[in-house]
């Protein structure tokens, strides 16, 4: 299967670059996974589309302030840091820029209470660095450090919260599971007054789901590791939901990612508690154990993720889908409008 055949040509000014004052006055697609209708509609109308007893599981990730600017100790070259992964002790796997001044050896001072040491060199751009400091690392990440907004992005955030979920409460992600930024507290407690049950999860968002695919053939792709917990509660929720015939509505690719690497663990039997680190990749071919339905953003051409979302509701509905809301101006990516596959 061709890279290619995922390809489709978005101006560039769909591209949302702001959040919408309101979370939830955004616009949604909605999409039938069987037959591929489409339907026009805004987001606080997708409590219509929710059946008492459907099962919505969101990605409680938070994002921590991951980019860093510094200089190189030695020249006092500006030095660019994305913190992507807490390997432990002080170390964090991360991409640097400009990759070819940053090597092994290199010390890149952020402020007099933070600096790091690049311990070891990855493939594009990324490194393993280790930080010393004075205090604790997360208040002074919290001071230093931005949100890491995607490239795509160009005008600066004025508030941080609105890269975060409004449920959003375990530190650890390196970009936002952009599917839930649509979601209001107002909205959650009408979803539920409607007998949903709204359960978590936690997937800590890489850049490697949103990297480009360096390979001609989808087959031959690898996604790098991402962490996740599954608790005990959510796996009785989920396993209850699906007993009594009801949906299981994952928000965002995270949540679809990771409510199917525990279904494959549990080798299709009831899903228990569960954590580690998933590198699953579902692409059209892929079957589909645990979700039913995907509420998700509009996604980059060739991505993992328009593969995902068209394993499950077929690649030319998606594509179709894609045509339509390129048509219709809907706003794409982190900031724009959302999609509903049922």
């Amino acid at each position: 299967m061709n890279v290619d055949a995922y390809d489709f040509h978005l101006p560039e000014e769909l591209i949302a670059q702001t959040p919408l004052a309101d979370r939830s006055a955004s616009r949604l697609l909605l999409v039938n996974k069987e037959d591929g209708e489409l339907a026009h509609r805004h987001f606080t109308n997708i409590i219509d589309y929710f059946n008492p007893g459907d099962t919505l599981v969101l990605n409680d990730t938070r994002v921590i302030p991951a980019r860093l600017f510094g200089v190189k100790e030695d020249t006092g070259a500006k030095a660019e840091v994305l913190l992507l992964k807490n390997l432990g002790d002080d170390r964090w796997e991360a991409l640097v820029k400009p990759g070819k001044k940053l090597k092994t050896g290199a010390v890149i001072i952020f402020s007099d209470e933070l600096r790091a040491v690049i311990e070891d060199e990855a493939d594009m751009g990324g490194r393993t660095l280790r930080f010393i400091y004075q205090g604790i690392f997360q208040e002074i990440l919290d001071r230093l450090g931005t949100m890491p907004l995607p490239p795509y992005i160009k005008e600066t955030l004025d508030n941080r919260e609105r890269y975060q979920t409004v449920y959003a409460r375990h530190e650890g992600s390196a970009a936002a599971p952009t599917a839930g930024l649509h979601f209001t507290q107002e909205l959650l407690k009408q979803i539920e007054a409607k007998g949903v049950n709204i359960a978590y999860i936690t997937l800590h968002v890489g850049l490697g789901t949103f990297r480009p695919m360096s390979v001609e053939k989808v087959e031959e792709h690898v996604m790098h590791s991402e962490y996740f917990v599954l608790s005990q509660e959510t796996a009785d929720t989920i396993n209850a939901t699906k007993a009594r015939g009801g949906r299981i509505i994952a928000v965002g690719t995270t949540s679809c990612r990771t409510l199917e690497t525990v279904g494959r663990q549990c080798e299709g039997g009831p899903l228990v508690e569960c954590s580690g680190w998933t590198d699953i990749f579902i692409y059209p071919g892929y079957k589909f154990s645990v979700v039913n339905a995907l509420i998700t953003n509009f996604h980059l051409p060739k991505s993992t993720l328009v593969m995902l979302v068209s394993a499950l509701a077929g690649r030319e509905h998606i594509l179709a889908a894609y045509e339509e809301a390129i048509e219709q101006k809907y706003r794409f990516f982190s900031f724009g409008d959302a999609m509903f596959i049922y």
